[in-house]
């Protein structure tokens, strides 16, 4: 996982944009905040955990399949990352 290492600074600053915006949910929440505003922070919380996933899965994606000199391990990577996008869409 050389890529998550090397792209740390950029993967921690999305994780704490999702920790924002999941403590903005909860002060909603809270607050009794009118439910479209609610839903406008889950939207908030759901896009930013959706973009810190496509940052890790690009970089997987271009280090453990497309650059995988082995085509058996390249075959693997490729079926977990189908395995784990049926789990994600759900």
């Amino acid at each position: 996982m050389a890529h998550v290492n090397r792209d740390k600074k950029k993967l921690l600053t999305r994780v704490r944009r999702v920790a924002g915006q999941v403590a903005a949910l909860e002060h909603a929440l809270e607050a009794d905040a009118d439910c479209a505003d609610v839903l406008i922070q889950i939207a908030a919380a759901k896009g930013a955990i959706h973009g810190l996933m496509m940052e890790v899965l690009s970089g997987h994606l271009a280090e453990h399949v497309v650059a995988e000199a082995s085509p058996t391990k390249r075959a693997r990577e490729a079926q977990a990352i189908v395995e784990l996008l049926k789990g994600y869409a759900k």
